[in-house]
């Protein structure tokens, strides 16, 4: 293999142009792995080559062999389902793609003596790269100059803060959490250390979800038994019954069609991707798309005021000098050393004149959240600024006392101290001198309270986690409209053994560690609730990562828009609302339709196992199930799929939607014995029992549909009684079509009269089924208690 040439550029000079086209001609730029939307041959792929495709295709085989064409109309619904099905899963691609360019990590580096931002695909070996706090690092590189603090926890798994000095190795992947520095990448693309990690970990890990969950065990079970029992059910009627071949497979092929819930996986694909497409069009762009589903779950919102309640925009209102120190000096002198980028760094900057040179400073300690103070010291001595509790262990009252009455304001103060000592080994002297209160205020954003006033409507909890003053954050949560906003706490004097009982018994937490939110999110979690993170800031990757769905804001840090499932594009507050009431329409408008689809698998699974045991054909033929399930399942779950219903969910998505589908399929597993029994008892042939087997059946999916619908609305009266008027229609004038034979006045006497008390029936067996429900739950909390 060729030796690869390295360039040892200056690291105010970087690499020329010439270098970098010989890097990029040579493949040495950090390539990435394909964005989070699936390929388009993907997409084919996923909606094609599945096992249910296979066995409709082997289905539509058998049809056309015994000659029996007008059974293949199911083969048409499926071909339709299927079109719909990668059309807006390619829609949905298009407009995500669109809006993941706007979202697009960026590094800075520098190249031919000028610092440059590129897109991290460009970046090639040897690229000088300028890094600091928020950046999460693109390539593997070797810090050049500079001191960084960084977290590798997305390499490593251990959250603890690793220093960097010269000469240390810099994981990709990890992230900054304070410092800046020149590093110079060592490998690019899938040379990097962590790419093939951070690849299988996105593959292996998957979002929670019980909509999938259930969706994979239905499609699993049913995947298992539907070809042992097809293969019963043909040897059964071809051999013991002794039906010819084709009138053999016929109805072999009908109860495998009956038992495959074709539409729903494509349903709920549909739903989210339509679910996806609706929030991008409210500047969200959608990073996972299972998260929808965590949307609709979640009941307790954490966030940090900064951005979310408050506009982000923090701003210096004034400064109170304590003596005669020039104070902007100082400020201007410290911040000319530690470059520091957070907000309030980037508030004083606007605020007074900067430095004309960079001074010599003797040690630094750049600002973190962890620390909640920055340092520098000079010939003069040692200045600090952050918290004051952070930076002096003596308190003195007086000072204490004031800064409570600005925090009572709902003010953010930045206390400026002086030592004569020297930092040293990165740790502050003991002896301290108040100079100066720098104070800040971020306004309200004016749809705060509005927002937080619908959470509180929809029960949702909330909870605030800030690293300022107790007090500051409990000010701005009262004034925004939080509900509790009383009930706060300085997270700074809690031990770890008792966040889980803080998490419970407050709403707003001031002074809280990275690790502290992270721990707050754990806790909840363990408590039962399903939490959504709202974060910008490096500080908040840890709990971004720990709660069950992540939120960051576009204008926050590379790692905290890494490392969320949904990214405010205009970072506005005011779309969460919208945003979680799409995620409940999606997945209740599913769980609504699987009950439908789930209906016709459990009543053909059913059929299909007592026509094993019974001395009879199994009742339908494919053309009747087709217009069974389209009518009563295709159809209206499609409409439905597309309806507002911002009801939260409760409960489990399989028992849910089982609880909504038993009682029609028993019903129509029922009425299907009774009509064999009575076919058989008054002589009647195997027409005459199909016939009323479709016309009880339907009715049956009619009322299903109608309990489904309830409360009508105007949109849904007209789709109900359409469907059951194109039903009648097609029974009464497509009898040849459908394989509908004509009813003397005795059966047709009966499925009047069976059909008039299905509505009841079903009712009574819900009530039925609800009682064992109810018992089953007493035994096991009996169980438990025992």
């Amino acid at each position: 293999m060729q030796e690869i040439k390295r360039y040892q550029s200056e690291l105010q000079q970087g690499l020329t142009q010439s270098q970098i086209e010989e890097r990029i001609a040579a493949h040495l730029h950090n390539e990435q792995p394909p964005r989070t939307t699936k390929s388009y041959r993907d997409i084919f792929r996923d909606n094609l080559f599945t096992l249910f495709n296979l066995i409709n295709a082997i289905l539509a085989g058998l049809i056309i062999y015994v000659g029996s064409y007008r059974n293949l109309l199911f083969l048409g619904v499926a071909i339709s389902n299927l079109a719909i099905g990668i059309f807006q899963e390619i829609r949905a691609k298009r407009l995500l793609d669109r809006l993941a360019i706007l979202n697009e990590s960026r590094v800075e580096v520098v190249r031919d003596g000028k610092r440059v931002s590129i897109h991290l695909e460009e970046v090639v070996l040897d690229d000088i790269m300028v890094l600091h706090a928020g950046v999460q690092i693109c390539s593997d590189a070797i810090l050049c100059e500079g001191r960084l603090e960084v977290n590798e926890s997305n390499v490593n798994g251990e959250s603890d803060v690793i220093v960097k000095q010269p000469g240390d190795f810099l994981y990709s992947g990890s992230y900054i959490l304070s410092g800046s520095a020149y590093a110079r990448v060592e490998h690019v693309g899938e040379q990097n250390y962590a790419t093939s990690i951070l690849k299988d970990a996105k593959q292996l890990k998957k979002h929670k979800s019980e909509l999938r969950d259930s969706i994979n065990f239905i499609i699993k079970y049913i995947g298992i038994a539907i070809i042992p029992i097809g293969i019963l059910l043909f040897l059964k009627q071809y051999y013991l019954l002794e039906y010819g071949f084709a009138d053999a497979i016929i109805p072999t092929v009908s109860a495998l069609i009956g038992m495959i819930p074709e539409g729903l996986v494509l349903l709920s694909s549909i739903a989210l991707a339509l679910g996806s497409i609706h929030l991008a069009k409210q500047h969200t762009l959608v990073r996972e798309l299972y998260c929808i589903e965590t949307l609709a779950r979640v009941d307790t919102l954490c966030l940090d005021k900064t951005g979310t309640i408050t506009k982000g925009a923090m701003q210096v209102e004034t400064i109170v000098q304590f003596n005669e120190s020039d104070v902007e000096a100082i400020l201007a002198r410290m911040l000319a050393v530690l470059e520091d980028d957070n907000s309030t760094a980037q508030a004083i900057r606007c605020y007074i004149e900067p430095a004309q040179e960079i001074p010599t400073a003797l040690a630094a300690i750049p600002f973190s959240s962890e620390r909640k103070y920055s340092a520098v010291s000079f010939e003069d001595g040692t200045y600090a600024m952050g918290a004051y509790e952070y930076i002096s262990t003596a308190q003195d009252p007086m000072i204490v006392n004031q800064l409570r009455h600005y925090a009572l304001q709902g003010s953010r103060v930045i206390t400026l101290c002086h030592s004569t000592s020297l930092i040293q080994e990165q740790t502050l002297p003991r002896s301290w001198e108040v100079i100066a209160f720098i104070v800040l205020n971020d306004p309200i954003r004016e749809e705060a309270p509005k927002t937080l006033g619908y959470f509180a409507s929809q029960g949702v909890d909330i909870k605030i986690i800030s690293g300022d003053h107790p007090l500051t954050v409990h000010k701005i949560a009262k004034r925004a409209g939080v509900l509790h906003a009383d009930a706060y706490i300085d997270a700074s004097t809690l031990r770890e053994e008792e966040l889980f009982d803080a998490a419970k018994q407050y709403s707003v937490f001031g002074r809280v560690s990275p690790q502290q939110k992270k721990q707050l999110i754990a806790a909840l979690k363990q408590q039962g609730h399903t939490t959504a993170m709202i974060g910008d800031g490096v500080n908040d990757v840890m709990a971004l990562k720990e709660a069950d769905c992540s939120i960051a804001l576009s204008q926050g840090s590379e790692a905290a828009k890494n490392i969320a499932n949904l990214v405010l594009l205009d970072n506005n507050f005011k779309h969460m609302p919208f945003i979680v009431t799409e995620g409940r329409r999606v997945i209740n408008n599913i769980q609504r339709a699987a009950s439908l689809f789930l209906i016709k698998t459990i009543f053909s699974l059913l059929l299909s196992l007592l026509t094993l045991f019974l001395n009879s054909r199994y009742p339908f033929i494919p053309i009747q199930l087709t217009l069974i399930s389209s009518l009563t399942v295709g159809i209206p779950s499609f409409f439905l799929a597309l309806e507002p219903n911002h009801n939260r969910l409760k409960g489990n998505f399989m028992i849910n939607v089982l609880s909504q589908a038993l009682p029609a399929a028993l019903s129509v597993v029922i009425y299907i014995l009774l009509i064999s029994a009575f076919t058989s008892i008054c002589g009647y042939d195997d027409t005459v029992r199909s016939t009323m087997c479709v016309i009880l059946t339907g009715v049956c999916s009619l009322t299903a549909l109608q309990r489904v619908c309830v409360p009508f609305t105007r949109q849904r009266r007209i789709l109900f009684y359409t469907l059951t008027l194109l039903f009648l229609l097609a029974v009464v004038f497509l009898k040849e079509l459908f394989m509908i034979a004509r009813l003397d006045w005795l059966s047709l006497f009966v499925c009047i009269g069976g059909s008039l008390a299905v509505m009841p029936f079903m009712t009574w067996l819900d009530h039925v089924l609800h009682r064992f429900e109810g018992i089953r739950k007493r035994i096991i909390e009996a169980t438990q208690q025992d």
